[in-house]
């Protein structure tokens, strides 16, 4: 099977810090939005948070970020990372981004439990991120 191309962009590494302070910035507001049961938010903060995440290390490791409109595309970005874990990493982004449509396009709102799922799979996606970054 021949691997598709992925419209990427090139980035200078440095920009990756930039990344990591959006995935920041919605880590905390998603934390904040969970505690005071504003589940919709939660999710949704988590979702950008993994987002900006994944951008983070993709610009870190390899120096492009993904412009595709499909968050799958950036999903393989990722585990392209020449990084021991990324493939695992690249599935646990997967499950946070499927809920993407049921969170913001869907009609009916996250449960309790939908959304504590989500926000720790972001928070632990944003925590590898960020030891991956800070630690070159």
């Amino acid at each position: 099977m021949v691997a598709r191309k992925i419209k990427t962009k090139q980035e200078d590494r440095v920009k990756a810090f930039n990344y990591l302070k959006k995935a920041e910035d919605n880590q905390i507001q998603m934390l904040e939005a969970l505690s005071n049961n504003n589940f919709n938010a939660a999710g949704t903060l988590a979702i950008q948070c993994a987002i900006s995440a994944a951008d983070a290390v993709c610009i870190h490791e390899i120096g492009v970020r993904s412009l595709s409109q499909n968050y799958l595309d950036l999903c393989d970005l990722v585990k392209s990372v020449p990084l021991p874990d990324s493939v695992d990493k690249s599935n646990s982004w997967q499950r946070i981004i499927s809920k993407k449509n049921l969170i913001q396009y869907e009609s009916r709102s996250i449960f309790q439990k939908e959304a504590i799922e989500i926000v720790k799979g972001a928070n632990r996606f944003f925590q590898w991120a960020a030891s991956v970054i800070v630690s070159s």
